[in-house]
């Protein structure tokens, strides 16, 4: 794959802070539908209980509208007729979760704040841990779609344009639509990185009481080798990397390192 563009001089996140803002990663990849892992899952989940030592099935089912021709009425198909999706769920207690189908695979966290950084575990450690266990036993033809994301919560210390721009370099065209007057504003925007995608979305709105300010960052390759796996998510990682830096300013990056609430 080709080099990620970026603009010139782009840096990512170089160190780790006390207090940051992400709230939940997660990783997925997409593969061809293979009934072959109804079989294998009893084997994955010997080899990964050590991490995983919580599971369960799910059963999903799924409802189609039959074809109908002028001025019938619609009739839902029998529930013995509807195919039922199965989800094989493996948990850590309540700090990442698994789940598998015979189409997809994901991992989620919500205490990973270091992608591959730091000396504990990482979450690039659980995707490996997992990954190389689950592809020993099920050969993966090709990754349709590999995707890594992160849901971050910005803290808002006053709700105007002075004190926001002191801590973001926000999307918002904050001269024309000020954050001391919104009731909600909203931005999203699905761009290329080479051969890679991203998906970004800046979100600020009011639930409850509270005014809350998120950002998605979903970045992602399509038809990867799944001896490359690990390569191409390194990559999207120093896309989401570089992006989130540029989204904040040194001033936030002081309050994280003081870890402050």
């Amino acid at each position: 794959m080709n080099d990620i563009l970026v603009k010139k001089g782009a840096v990512g996140i170089t160190e780790i802070f006390p207090s940051p803002t992400v709230k939940k990663v997660i990783f997925q990849i997409l593969y061809p539908n293979l009934f072959i892992i109804e079989n294998r899952i009893g084997q994955l989940q010997l080899k990964i209980m050590e991490k995983f030592g919580e599971s369960k099935l799910i059963l999903r089912q799924q409802f189609f509208l039959a074809d109908i021709g002028e001025g019938e009425t619609p009739k839902m198909p029998e529930k013995s007729e509807s195919p039922s999706r199965q989800i094989w769920q493996f948990h850590s207690g309540d700090k990442y979760a698994l789940n598998i189908t015979s189409k997809s695979l994901d991992i989620s966290s919500n205490i990973h704040k270091s992608y591959n950084r730091g000396d504990g575990e990482n979450f690039r450690d659980i995707i490996k841990y997992v990954l190389d266990k689950f592809m020993e036993d099920i050969k993966i033809p090709i990754i349709k779609r590999i995707g890594l994301r992160y849901q971050d919560e910005m803290p808002i210390f006053e709700r105007n344009n002075e004190a926001m721009m002191k801590y973001y370099n926000t999307t918002f065209d904050i001269e024309r639509f000020k954050f001391e007057e919104a009731d909600a504003m909203v931005f999203t925007s699905a761009i290329k990185r080479g051969d890679y995608r991203l998906n970004y979305r800046e979100n600020y709105r009011k639930v409850g009481d509270d005014w809350k300010y998120t950002i998605d960052f979903d970045s992602y390759a399509v038809d990867v080798k799944p001896d490359k796996y690990l390569d191409v998510l390194d990559k999207l990682h120093e896309i989401i990397n570089i992006e989130y830096n540029d989204k904040i300013t040194e001033k936030f990056k002081e309050h994280m390192r003081k870890g402050a609430a």
